[in-house]
């Protein structure tokens, strides 16, 4: 079948966020359809089998002129990871942004992170320069997300400073080729991609964005911790082993 070109494909991850989608998708339409360049658009949100009306939302959602609403569903909960990898998978984007359905980070910092984008990832870090967090997240779960980044420094993606901010940038087709070959289903997936992304040549560069705590994170600190460490210890040791896949033909 044939697609019209796709300037750049928004996946959404969501789990039960009914109350947040209308204002972040009305957000992201607004965004995307007030700048002709990325125009055609489309939004792909996957429903990782919410208990809530997520999927109504989407339905009853109306987007800007120009700019696709996608909706795609796993039966059950999955995680973030299997949920990127769904939508991800479906795009059609010549770049795919990768975006948490709070807009922790506004959706305008998109053009920062374009600015600098080739054919890699452009990533928006929290820890590049901490003057642009709006609103600082519990103390305890910053100590635990700090602890977290430096395991993954010394073990899997050194020199980068934030790999879990939820807004990222993808060259399109380097995106649907790692989350192909991409294999953790829950938060840790990014520090899996990062990996692979450099594992196969490409740049990762860390680009300073504005972000604000929002209240009613998906994330459970210790039962979530504690999976995310298991899987960042099967990514470095994959990288150890030299078992990580072989990028694509270019």
């Amino acid at each position: 079948m044939y697609h019209p070109a796709v300037r750049i494909s928004v996946v959404i991850p969501a789990y039960n966020e009914a109350l947040r989608l209308p204002a972040t998708l009305a957000a992201v339409a607004d965004h995307l359809g007030r700048d002709e360049s990325w125009i055609p658009a489309e939004i792909i949100v996957v429903d990782d089998g919410s208990t809530d009306a997520t999927g109504t939302v989407v339905a009853l959602h109306e987007p800007a002129e120009g700019v696709a609403l996608r909706s795609l569903t796993h039966p059950a909960n999955r995680g973030k990871g299997a949920a990127v990898r769904t939508g991800v998978a479906a795009s059609l984007g010549d770049l795919v942004l990768l975006c948490d359905a709070d807009l922790a980070t506004p959706i305008a910092e998109l053009d920062r992170l374009a600015a600098v984008l080739t054919d890699g990832v452009a990533i928006g870090s929290r820890a590049v320069d901490r003057l642009r967090i709006e609103r600082r997240q519990p103390v305890y779960r910053d100590l635990m997300g700090r602890c977290f980044n430096l395991a993954v420094r010394l073990l899997a993606t050194p020199g980068i400073r934030d790999t879990q901010c939820g807004f990222k940038l993808f060259d399109g087709a380097l995106a649907r080729a790692l989350v192909a070959a991409q294999r953790v289903d829950g938060f840790a997936f990014d520090v899996e991609l990062l990996l692979l992304a450099r594992a196969w040549g490409r740049e990762v560069r860390e680009v300073p964005v504005r972000w604000a705590h929002v209240d009613e994170s998906r994330v459970r600190p210790i039962t979530h911790s504690a999976e995310m460490l298991r899987d960042l210890l099967g990514i470095a040791l994959r990288r150890l082993a030299g078992a990580l896949p072989s990028p694509p033909l270019r």
